[in-house]
């Protein structure tokens, strides 16, 4: 283990099994595990040889119950700089805005998927914005799950969301790729919510999220006794879900063994669970998300071409934030709205320099990273708008920046002015207004019409003229 004295981990918790499983965990990534019982152990643990060479906490709430904030300032107030992730089985928004004034770096939901705690322990550590930071919490807020609730205007991901409505209103296989935190099962409710089997049972399987000997189990099932320690019959997603739509997520992941065993499941619609002596026919709407192309993965022979090809009656890129700078005042304006809804929260306003400081800022992790940076500056503000002074860690990363929406743009996305400093021709700002337009009321075309000042005929018109896609 490479520079132990900088990869000691402190786990405060009281459950053996639990502790066990974190310290396994921990070890995979080069961390060595200390675990103290008790608030007071951990903290004269901190002011001993072996505590000062801690570069983490990991506190299970339970431990100190309703005085976990508490214990949180008690620690920060010793070791300011130390990362603390909270362990939890409670997504209490309140929970969280008091643990994070209180100086928690993070906020994990029990039980905690294996790759989320290791990317928590891996944001904390290192001098990078946060990606995953109060994923669960985030995760839990209320959202409308259609396509109104897909905040964009830039083309590609217009055209994205149009192919998904088309895709959405039939049955064929769907595959989803995009880079982690695009908005890939976000997009995955919505065309669920859309469908035909809306009413039927929709089950998400994260392939990353399951050891990989379990993952023949948990799709196809098993009978008694199939296996050393198969004490009882299990039904596998696939049967699980006649009828109805199984996801399979970060299906890149998927082993050499399990594609062979699912390519037949998917063209011929029959499922043999581990151990039995016959196969069962179902009716499975299958959409997969990947996190890489497929196609290149197929290519360089890591993923079956023909379950690729029968995965993929239609194939859906969802483009990274990087693309669509332009959307970044919508999403934001549009998160903080539903931040502001939360309990302990309040509705705040963002100005231009802070919208241009997150313009500037490339986001690794995508919406789902703006959204949890957004989280964290909204419960830390005291006035009534966000300012580029609320994002001191993003400032720190990016240094000097250009304020690209003061300079650049009208602060909504529309570009006036080519490179050379000359004005765009009419029709191309003309047609980006209609976009801009078309995105903001969310497709709702009468309205946009209205708000434009012109008749529906007029727009639609307008639409073919300038090339844009009446679904964009």
């Amino acid at each position: 283990m490479s520079e132990p004295e900088e990869r000691l981990l402190m786990l405060i918790d009281d459950e053996p099994a639990q502790s066990r499983l974190i310290t396994a965990l921990a070890a995979r990534e080069g961390w060595r595990t200390l675990v103290v019982q008790d608030a007071e152990t951990a903290i004269a643990t901190l002011g001993t040889r072996q505590g000062m060479q801690c570069a983490a906490i990991i506190l299970d709430q339970w431990v100190p119950g309703d005085d976990a904030c508490t214990l949180i300032s008690e620690l920060k107030t010793r070791r300011p700089a130390m990362p603390i992730l909270m362990l939890t089985t409670s997504a209490s928004p309140m929970l969280a805005v008091d643990a994070m004034r209180a100086g928690a770096t993070d906020y994990l939901v029990k039980p905690v998927a294996p790759d989320r705690l290791m990317r928590a322990l891996r944001s904390a550590t290192k001098r990078e914005a946060p990606k995953d930071e109060l994923q669960p919490l985030t995760e839990k807020m209320p959202a409308v799950l259609d396509f109104d609730a897909m905040i964009g205007n830039a083309p590609s991901f217009r055209s994205a969301l149009a192919r998904a409505a088309k895709a959405a209103r039939g049955h064929g296989t769907v595959l989803i790729e995009g880079e982690n935190g695009t908005g890939k099962e976000m997009l995955v409710r919505a065309m669920h919510a859309a469908s035909p089997r809306s009413k039927t049972p929709l089950r998400i399987v994260n392939i990353a999220g399951v050891q990989g000997s379990s993952v023949e189990s948990v799709l196809f099932g098993h009978e008694k006794g199939a296996f050393p320690g198969a004490f009882d019959r299990q039904i596998g997603a696939l049967q699980h879900c006649d009828g109805g739509t199984l996801v399979l997520d970060e299906v890149d992941r998927l082993t050499a063994d399990v594609q062979e065993r699912l390519v037949e499941a998917v063209t011929e619609g029959m499922v043999r669970p581990i151990g039995a002596a016959h196969s069962f026919r179902v009716d499975v709407r299958i959409i997969a998300a990947s996190n890489l192309p497929l196609g290149d993965l197929a290519e360089a022979g890591h993923f079956r071409k023909d379950l690729l090809e029968a995965m993929s009656s239609t194939t859906i890129l969802l483009p990274p934030l990087r693309e669509r700078q332009g959307d970044i005042p919508a999403l934001a304006r549009h998160f903080l709205a539903r931040i502001g809804d939360q309990p302990g929260l309040r509705p705040l306003s963002i100005t231009d320099s802070a919208l241009s400081l997150l313009a500037a800022f490339d986001w690794p992790g995508n919406v789902r990273q703006l959204q949890a940076v957004l989280f964290r500056a909204a419960v830390f503000c005291d006035g009534d708008a966000l300012t580029a002074q609320d994002f001191p860690q993003l400032s720190e990363l990016i240094g000097e920046f250009e304020d690209v929406i003061d300079h650049n743009q009208d602060g909504v996305g529309i570009q006036l002015y080519t490179e050379d400093g000359n004005l765009r021709p009419l029709d191309d700002i003309e047609a980006d207004v209609i976009r801009l337009a078309i995105g903001h009321y969310r497709g709702r075309m009468t309205e946009v019409a209205r708000r434009l000042g012109i008749g529906r005929s007029t727009l639609y018109r307008k639409l073919g003229d300038l090339g844009i896609d009446n679904a964009a």
